[in-house]
């Protein structure tokens, strides 16, 4: 790779990376944002409302934790040049990638029906009207949106979109919240053995460290790749550039699972310090907005709800998105959001599909509490295996050549792993 070598010398680098740190900010921070979907929303502030305070330590527990399994996603995919189901698919039986592919598009379509009539309910809080309307709407602009709108300028978008979440952290300075409190609960928590607590821990794990975001983050850091003319595979560049690269992954993934875990636990305090203290319980993200109203006044309701459908909107091509990589790679599909409909069928079949699913699902009137434990089921049941896979393709020469992970990272991952398997046989302990 000579070659290859003299394209990027040591010197002179001129990319976007360097010239500024809002540059270095892409698909970690995407990725982070689209973990507080409608779906991640409604499952926070059921926890607020049912345990008040004592759950806020789980987003403590899982931030280092995913971006430990984040990190190294994304460093197989800007190392490899491929995504994780192409390098899962040339690293063990294409069967088991197939079978995890599938389980994956199936809670991802679950996921989206969740998120759609989340969204639905919310607009009808803020416009009135048919909620239905407004799914097929939803669901029909973010399709578009990924076949037409070119791979640059929808990035651009993805990252500014994730600007609304914000609206969560200031619904929390406008509601009184007892902070002494809130410090007490973090540091010393009271851990419930009863078998709704525990459930509830489950749940939150499984919204926050999900499978499509493995894939999601791993194929963007592909997409970035092939954006940028004269760039390689981080394997096949010089070590000074490959290193200035990780670099990048590391502080933007640190920051985009911060935004993840920072804005779960400020829709966990603030449906504790609300609903919680007024024992009001709920089951989706629109019923938090609408219990706010009496509570916390109008404004902060209308700000829930508006947060909801912006982050529907961020999550809805992720889920959508990652299952066609999930899919391109393990079938040999032609995969890029830059290339033209023409050109990649088939990818863009599955975010149709995807999506289309979807929106069927919420004309069957899913109950919306058993929509969001089965997607949690699969993701559950899919997470594992695949952050096994993850681990072992992160530390093979053969498919990371001298960046496989190690030391702090890799124990990050594996313990990562771990509390996924025990979160995923937690599900089948009866309640």
């Amino acid at each position: 790779m000579a070659d290859d070598e003299k394209l990027e010398p040591e010197i002179a680098v001129t990319d976007r990376t360097e010239r500024s740190w809002l540059s270095r900010l892409g698909p970690g921070l995407i990725t982070g944002g689209a973990d507080d979907d409608p779906s991640g929303i409604g499952t926070y502030s059921q926890a607020g409302a049912k345990f008040g305070f004592a759950l806020l330590w789980t987003l403590l527990l899982t931030y280092p934790l995913m971006v430990a399994i984040q990190m190294i996603s994304a460093r197989i995919g800007r190392v490899t040049g491929k995504g994780l189901a192409s390098n899962m698919r040339a690293f063990g039986p294409r069967w088991i990638v197939i079978v995890l592919v599938l389980l994956l598009a199936l809670a991802n379509t679950i996921n989206i029906a969740a998120d759609l009539a989340a969204m639905g309910a919310a607009i009808g809080l803020l416009l009135r009207g048919p909620e239905q309307l407004y799914v097929v709407a939803l669901g029909a602009f973010s399709a578009i949106l990924q076949i037409c709108l070119p791979y640059e300028s929808y990035a651009r978008f993805l990252k500014w979109l994730t600007i609304v979440l914000f609206a969560y952290v200031a619904v929390a300075f406008v509601v009184p919240i007892d902070w002494a409190q809130v410090g007490v609960s973090v540091v010393r928590p009271r851990v419930q053995l009863s078998a709704d607590y525990l459930t509830t821990v489950v749940a939150v794990l499984g919204t926050t460290i999900s499978p499509y975001l493995f894939f999601w983050q791993a194929s963007q850091e592909v997409e970035e790749l092939r954006s940028k003319p004269g760039e390689h595979p981080l394997r096949w560049v010089s070590s000074f550039r490959a290193y200035r690269q990780l670099d990048r992954i590391t502080a933007d993934t640190w920051i985009g699972m911060g935004v993840s875990n920072g804005v779960g636990f400020f829709i966990m305090l603030t449906a504790a310090a609300t609903l919680h203290a007024h024992n009001i319980s709920i089951q989706t993200s629109a019923d938090a907005a609408k219990a706010l109203a009496p509570i916390a006044g109008r404004f902060a309701a209308l700000v829930f709800a508006a947060g909801i459908v912006g982050t529907g909107l961020l999550a809805l091509p992720v889920l959508a998105g990652s299952a066609a990589y999930g899919a391109a790679g393990a079938f040999r599909w032609r995969n890029s959001l830059s290339l033209h409909l023409t050109l990649a069928r088939e990818f863009y079949s599955v975010i149709v599909a995807a999506i289309l699913g979807g929106v069927v699902i919420t004309f069957c009137h899913l109950d919306p509490v058993k929509a969001l434990y089965w997607s949690a089921v699969v993701n559950g049941l899919a997470a594992v295996p695949v952050m096994i896979v993850v681990m072992l393709m992160g530390t093979s020469h053969r498919v990371m050549g001298k960046f496989t992970i190690s030391g702090i990272l890799k124990f990050g991952g594996w313990t990562a792993t771990a509390l996924m398997a025990v979160a995923a046989v937690g599900m089948f302990i009866p309640g």
